[in-house]
């Protein structure tokens, strides 16, 4: 007796789509699968290239669920907010796993391609920035590498002008523990937000009283795990650009590893792990 092939049709699976939508034409994956242009012959370039392309599509829905999460806390909506900053942390855990992917990659492995990538360089990702930038870490002088690309640079120039997200948490710890915002420090649109004693100590009144103020705990927690897979994300990549350039310099001319473990100290939402502190 000879066994026949299933026959998927045969469970009504649809199997012809001369005149349908299919699964490639929906994801339009003709143009993505076709977006892969290794400059070299080396074998590992094309994961160089898939892993960057990757992230930034993790990226581009990170700023859809953050601008998303920005008008719902506006409107007063915290229950969806809530559900689109657990999505944004586990975007980032996925950025993290990610690099374990890349970390297969020896310096030896690198080296055969490295040059092809010219002055190209991540330093250069206008969504990491813009990120960033929604965050609330809003240094200025990184539009700069964007100048030739006007839609990216105005992006930036846009977020920079309006309130960031932690601008509009802060109003809303203030006008529910205060009444309203009049007592609320300028934002700080044009500079990387930096601890403010008013804002420290009305969150510290919220963790003294969690009872109380659940709903702004509820909040601050959900920021600082936020934070935290952040944190992770850019250790993670300084621990991998060590492992293969060691302390070469970048491709896009800062000092590396060096200049990654700058941003290291970088704090996104200050207040909230400075009060840790103070309990």
């Amino acid at each position: 007796m000879t066994d026949t092939a299933y026959d998927p049709s045969s469970d009504g699976a649809k199997m012809s789509f001369k005149d349908a939508m299919s699964y490639g034409d929906y994801l339009h994956l003709d143009g993505i699968l076709t977006q892969q242009h290794p400059q070299s012959d080396a074998h590992d370039e094309m994961l160089f290239i898939i892993q960057h392309q990757t992230s930034e599509l993790w990226m581009k829905l990170a700023l859809h669920e953050l601008g998303a999460a920005r008008e719902a806390l506006k409107a007063g909506d915290l229950s969806h907010m809530f559900k689109m900053l657990a999505r944004v942390s586990r975007i980032f855990e996925q950025l993290n796993n990610a690099w374990d992917v890349l970390r297969t990659m020896t310096p030896a492995d690198y080296t055969t391609f490295r040059e092809t990538l010219g002055p190209s360089s991540g330093f250069q990702s206008h969504q990491y920035r813009l990120i960033e930038y929604v965050l609330g870490n809003r240094n200025p002088n990184m539009v700069k590498p964007h100048a030739h690309v006007p839609e990216a640079k105005a992006a930036l120039e846009a977020e920079l002008a309006q309130p960031s997200f932690y601008d509009e948490v802060i109003r809303y710890l203030f006008v529910s523990l205060d009444g309203d915002d009049s007592a609320m420090p300028a934002p700080q649109l044009n500079q990387p937000h930096s601890v403010v004693e008013e804002i420290q100590a009305r969150w510290k009144t919220v963790y003294e009283d969690v009872d109380t103020h659940w709903r702004l705990y509820e909040l601050a927690e959900k920021l600082v795990d936020l934070e935290d897979y952040f944190r992770r994300w850019r250790f993670n990549h300084v621990t991998t650009v060590e492992r293969v350039i060691g302390f070469k310099r970048g491709t896009g001319g800062t000092s590396g590893v060096q200049y990654l473990r700058r941003m290291l100290d970088v704090e996104l939402f200050p207040e909230l792990w400075h009060l840790r502190g103070d309990l």
